[in-house]
């Protein structure tokens, strides 16, 4: 899954721009996983559901016995 992650994130974000500095370039990296990858863009591993989407399920269902 790691490998999934990077290979994503270098093909939507890194390979697309050039950063000014390695300060602009760790924010736009929090931006799109902060912003993007984890609320809002689906995952075929987590039957096409976000990873919040997922995790807020998960603990409904822990929290409901």
């Amino acid at each position: 899954m790691a490998e999934s992650f990077f290979s994503t994130l270098e093909a939507e974000l890194l390979s697309r721009r050039r950063f000014a500095s390695q300060a602009e370039a760790k924010m736009a990296c929090f931006s799109y996983i902060e912003g993007w990858y984890n609320p809002v863009r689906l995952h075929s591993a987590l039957g096409y559901r976000s990873p919040m989407d997922c995790e807020t399920i998960m603990q409904k269902a822990e929290a409901d016995p």
